[in-house]
């Protein structure tokens, strides 16, 4: 395929982060299609659907963990990648690079056997029931064994991302999601092997993901190599790495709380149907907040190539232009849900019974939707710009300090019950959201300012 590289020294800035933009958010929206159709396909098993649906979405906090650690090495190696890059040390990028390479493996290779050991526990621990427990530990057991395919594909993919190469990126998780897609039907329905073969298509499909990332890596197009003399564990720059990524990684961390406390609390008040209701509302979220994701992420290199080369100007311009982007769609996608809840709700799931307490369930949860832009919008700039202390603060803040609380307590309060748990998110929203981006506007642009003067 024809490779093509942005060059962040050149042109406009926002047609810089658009060429990152908007290959990156339709390979977001790919790989989220990863899990969405395992659990499209699920919810239409015949007869277990629904149980076997929410059995899956118990693996969901797993698999989230899973994903912290990618962003841990894989996120906190990526915007520093650039910054060398945008000094001109591409040595040192790829010294970088090899250690996020080198801990995602190692990361991996323990999360893998971790969880093999212990996951029945800890399911149980997340909410399952008996009669849940037996899709969710089927489905778990084969996905754990895909671990490592999972941490180099997604990992390492903020490494292509970083240089420039957004077709490339795209690309990597496009032959993964195609092939999931193929081959989900065929496991599920054609073999009848159930979520078992929703797991198995998941992890061959990362497998397929992960050589062609691994090939380009280590291929002649690449600016930046995965080099054998490159693989040398350094403590000082994985614990630079690390420093980067621990908001990533807490954000991601405590999301999987936050589905733990919800699929929990829900458990008590309502049973295994809003259990239901809840991975339904994560997916739905996820499919929501992805072109977010996709424009946060796809600003970030272009802000860390450019913060490192002194273009503080256009650090400035980008700052602005994501937030104007990020804002404007949720809003619009929060009226879109407002409109039709019960279409995206049916996506996974038609069951009466859930579409009925979906729908009010979903009006909750999604109410002030515009207020999570601000968090991501916030968050992103000081990972982008290296500042690791007010990125680790805000991710603990709203999930950690606002949402698990909220969630354990608004349901005693007013007979608020279930619909407590789903109140937690929008305040959570608000709060935080304002917190951090207000923060980062009070910090980040003053300080950009000054650089500009003093000429640092």
């Amino acid at each position: 395929m024809k490779t093509h590289q942005t060059d962040f020294s050149q042109g406009s800035i926002y047609r810089n982060i658009m060429e990152v933009a908007v290959p990156m958010t339709v390979a977001q929206l790919l790989n989220l299609l990863y899990n969405i159709v395992d659990r499209m396909y699920i919810g239409r098993i015949p007869e277990v659907g629904t149980l076997a649906l929410t059995g899956v979405g118990l693996c969901f906090p797993i698999i989230t963990l899973v994903s912290a650690f990618t962003l841990l090495f894989g996120n906190g190696g990526g915007p520093l990648c650039a910054m060398e890059r945008g000094r001109g040390n591409e040595e040192e990028a790829e010294y970088l690079m090899g250690n996020s390479f080198l801990m995602l493996v190692l990361t991996g290779a323990v999360l893998m056997v971790a969880g093999l050991l212990f996951y029945k526990p800890v399911l149980y621990l997340f909410g399952a029931s008996d009669a849940t427990f037996v899709y969710a530990g089927s489905y778990i057991r084969i996905y754990l064994l895909g671990t490592l395919f999972v941490m180099i594909s997604v990992g390492m993919n903020p490494f292509i991302n970083s240089q420039g190469f957004g077709n490339i990126g795209m690309f990597s998780v496009l032959i993964g999601a195609v092939l999931n897609i193929v081959l989900d039907p065929l496991f599920i329905f054609v073999l009848k092997m159930g979520v078992q073969g929703a797991a198995i298509a998941t992890i061959l499909s990362q497998l397929a993901s992960v050589i062609w990332v691994l090939r380009f890596l280590t291929g002649k197009k690449a600016v930046l190599r995965l080099k054998a003399d490159r693989l040398k564990l350094s403590g000082k720059r994985v614990l630079q790495i690390m420093a980067l990524g621990v908001s990533g990684f807490i954000m991601s961390f405590t999301n999987g709380l936050v589905q733990v406390a919800c699929n929990a609390t829900l458990q008590i008040y309502g049973g295994d149907i809003y259990v239901g209701v809840m991975t339904v509302l994560n997916s739905v979220r996820d499919i929501c907040t992805l072109p977010v994701n996709g424009i946060t992420s796809g600003a970030s290199p272009v802000m860390s190539f450019n913060y490192g080369a002194k273009a503080y100007h256009k650090v400035k311009q980008a700052i602005w232009f994501v937030t104007g982007l990020c804002v404007s769609y949720t809003l619009l996608i929060w009226g879109v849900l407002k409109l039709f809840p019960e279409f995206f709700i049916r996506i996974f799931n038609d069951s009466p019974e859930l579409v009925e307490k979906g729908v009010p369930a979903l009006h909750i949860y999604f109410f002030g939707f515009c207020f999570m832009a601000l968090q991501f919008t916030g968050q992103n700039v000081f990972v982008a710009l290296g500042k690791s202390g007010k990125a680790v603060f805000f991710s603990l803040l709203r999930k950690a300090f606002i949402v698990v609380p909220l969630t354990l307590l608004l349901p005693k309060v007013a007979g608020l019950s279930v619909d407590g748990v789903f109140w937690a998110e929008p305040i959570s929203n608000l709060i935080g959201g304002c917190a951090c981006f207000i923060t980062m506007l009070c910090t980040v642009l003053p300080e950009l300012k000054r650089r500009e003067q003093e000429g640092l």
